[in-house]
């Protein structure tokens, strides 16, 4: 016996690319007079409700979350507060409910209700920008206080509370028409403006909300930078007998040459040192000359010396550390005077850039960013910015609106209702290579 036929299991049909559909609800959804307790959702397929506490979000925002369940077809809502007279409500799951078979996801589905005699339909959106580099920050939450005084923010909780999407808009939907203030905030525990090293945004001005879509933009800032805590190493103790109890350092040397468009020739010693004389650093040309109109200082840290000079393009420098003059807190100096021989990078190091300036604005200054480090600021008060050493590398930048005309970007201050300036994003990276005319046109 003998057959041509190839034997493969079923292929099972067609892959569900399709999400859950609300078939049902009891009470029925957009309901008044409402007065219940429970609430079912009934879908076309097997659902799951998974990480409801992470996606579930009430508005008005509710003492204690409702309870939610699912089993086949339905989800349960349990409503633990009484609600308040008179409002509209919505019930929003965010990427909770999923189809069973391929984690369809139910995206948004919202729940709404009133236990007035008609459903709120106005609104409130926007969008929200950090001030300082102009990009988003989706983990940010917005919040309305119906409570209108300044302390509101900082003493309660928020009335409404909405998410951003990952373009930095926000969206608030079945409001009463009446006035709110408006706050940005990190989604934390609180939702309440009690650090000043937390992100947040403001309007100076109360907010109607209407039945017109306005769309507000709103800039998050840190009115203060969180001070970094350095957590040390714990030292063995077994081998602290080991220690290395030499005074060491490093330079900011690369290959044994300085850049120039660095802010200082940096020594960097490994514990903190006790500077005993002026002579204890002294800087001479390539014919022991010494050079007398340098500068230098210790540090906060007492750890690093910082000496400025008016270095030249491709010159040969000798610094020399007295061994005598300085030594670390428990008086332990170098081994030996030392002698740091060391050339300044040439012309053909850096690049030259032209950049043409296509947009008319006063008081802006362009930013140089690179590695999330500001390089450089230059103030643009004509038409072309050029200049003839410059460090290659890729630069990010960034257009501050300086409304004091003091060159720096500044924060914002709740308390005085002081805005922080806006920093806009420049599409286009700046490339400069060595040796090279860069050139590029601005535009914002």
């Amino acid at each position: 016996m003998s057959s041509c036929a190839n034997i493969i299991p079923p292929s099972g049909g067609q892959k569900d690319t399709l999400a859950p559909i609300l078939v049902s609800s009891f009470p029925k959804d957009s309901s008044i007079n409402f007065t219940s307790k429970k609430i079912i959702l009934n879908f076309d397929e097997y659902i799951e409700a998974k990480e409801v506490q992470q996606n579930l979000l009430v508005n008005p925002i509710p003492k204690n979350q409702p309870i939610v369940d699912y089993k086949l077809h339905n989800v349960f809502i349990t409503l633990k507060d009484s609600l308040e007279p008179n409002t509209t409500y919505s019930i929003n799951f965010g990427n909770a409910i999923k189809d069973v078979n391929e984690g369809n996801i139910a995206t948004n589905k919202t729940y709404i209700f009133s236990t007035g005699k008609f459903i709120d339909n106005n609104s409130i959106s926007g969008k929200v920008i950090l001030a300082k580099d102009g990009k988003i920050d989706s983990t940010l939450i917005v919040v309305l206080h119906s409570n209108l005084n300044d302390s509101a923010v900082i003493k309660l909780k928020p009335k409404y509370l909405a998410r951003l999407d990952g373009k930095g808009n926000f969206k608030f939907t079945n409001l009463p028409n009446r006035a709110f203030n408006i706050y940005v905030l990190p989604n934390d525990y609180s939702k309440k403006y009690d650090d000043s090293t937390k992100l947040f945004g403001f309007l100076n001005n109360e907010i109607i909300a209407t039945d017109t879509t306005k769309t507000l933009l709103i800039y998050a800032y840190k009115q203060a930078e969180p001070i970094q805590k350095i957590n040390l190493p714990k030292q063995d103790e077994s081998k602290a007998i080991k220690e290395d109890k030499r005074l060491k350092y490093t330079v900011n040397l690369v290959a044994n040459r300085l850049d120039i468009l660095d802010t200082a020739l940096q020594v960097n010693f490994n514990r903190k040192i006790v500077i005993k004389s002026k002579s204890a650093i002294t800087l001479f040309d390539t014919n022991y000359n010494q050079i007398n109109d340098y500068t230098y200082s210790l540090d906060s840290t007492a750890q690093t010396i910082s000496l400025k000079n008016k270095f030249s393009l491709n010159t040969s420098y000798i610094l020399v550390l007295n061994k005598n003059d300085f030594a670390d807190t428990t008086g332990i100096a170098l081994n030996k005077s030392d002698t740091i021989k060391f050339a300044t990078f040439k012309e053909a190091d850096y690049g030259n850039i032209k950049l043409r300036v296509n947009t008319k604005a006063a008081n802006v200054v362009l930013q140089n960013v690179k590695d999330g480090k500001l390089q450089m600021s230059i103030p643009i008060i004509a038409k072309e910015i050029t200049q003839k050493i410059f460090k290659p590398g890729e630069y990010e930048l960034f257009i501050l609106q300086d409304e004091n005309n003091n060159g720096i970007w500044d924060t914002g201050n709740y308390k005085k209702k002081q805005q922080p300036e806006k920093v806009i994003p420049i599409k286009s990276r700046l490339v400069v290579k060595a040796n090279w005319d860069n050139e590029m046109d601005l535009s914002w």
